[in-house]
């Protein structure tokens, strides 16, 4: 049994008081559902101990990115041992706003993927392709060569901590989602590649989907097969929204 996840990713949102609210109300609607699903959210550094103190034990937290280096002269990283004193045991690695606006290259996605796991925080490994190498039909070439940088020097042991999102970047923060059809077949390509590497860990690993994820199409993405649960945007800064969402997982 596969375990299903929705992430709540608040981005460069909110302030202390709003991430107060989140934490309270993200709280009651895991505690409204009682679903079996790992929810996540993932506030901004800065907001992380108000998230921390106002959050129930039953909601996740996680960081929207992390350093590869452990501590020294790096100034504006945040470590995984920093992160680890806040309770936060997952992190978001290789968002394509990363890849785009901040030049993670799959290199640094690699070593920061291997820190999380070397330092038991569960990476959310993203991978993606943009609109034009979909259409150039370049769309699992891509998310072979990022999934297989970030992972292939991993054990089995390692594997089983990771956690994969595949968001096409044409669809994040655009309105527009790939259909469940298309979210399906890159899904099961990934699953297939990691059964390569291991094939005991593609069985068990959650696969999850972001771009443009909300209310209206969530039940319809998460039928399918492959599709674990679900790395929110937007979506998750909106509370009745994002109750819809988690409701969708089961």
């Amino acid at each position: 049994m596969r375990r299903k996840v929705v992430a709540g990713n608040w981005k460069m949102n909110g302030n202390r008081q709003i991430a107060k609210d989140l934490a309270v109300g993200v709280s009651k609607i895991v505690e409204r559902l009682n679903s079996s699903a790992e929810i996540l959210v993932a506030p901004p550094f800065v907001l992380m101990t108000d998230v921390a103190e106002n959050v129930s034990s039953s909601v996740n937290l996680a960081a929207q990115d992390v350093s590869s280096y452990d501590n020294g002269a790096y100034t504006g990283e945040v470590s995984v041992d920093m992160l680890s004193e806040f309770g936060c045991a997952y992190s978001i690695v290789g968002h394509s706003e990363r890849r785009a606006l901040f030049g993670d290259t799959d290199e640094v996605v690699a070593a920061k993927v291997a820190k999380c796991v070397e330092k038991n925080v569960q990476p959310i490994v993203c991978v993606g392709e943009t609109l034009e190498e979909r259409e150039s039909g370049k769309t699992l070439e891509v998310i072979g060569g990022q999934l297989h940088s970030a992972l292939e020097k991993l054990t089995g042991d390692e594997l089983e901590k990771v956690i994969v999102a595949y968001e096409p970047v044409w669809a994040i923060g655009t309105g527009k989602t790939a259909t469940p059809e298309q979210a399906q077949e890159v899904h099961e390509f990934i699953r297939g590649e990691v059964a390569a590497l291991d094939e005991a860990t593609a069985s068990v690993m959650p696969i999850i989907y972001g771009g443009s994820v909300n209310a209206g199409n969530a039940k319809s993405l998460f039928a399918m097969a492959d599709i674990d649960g679900g790395l929110v945007g937007g979506a998750s800064l909106k509370l009745e929204e994002f109750e819809e969402i988690c409701k969708a997982i089961g």
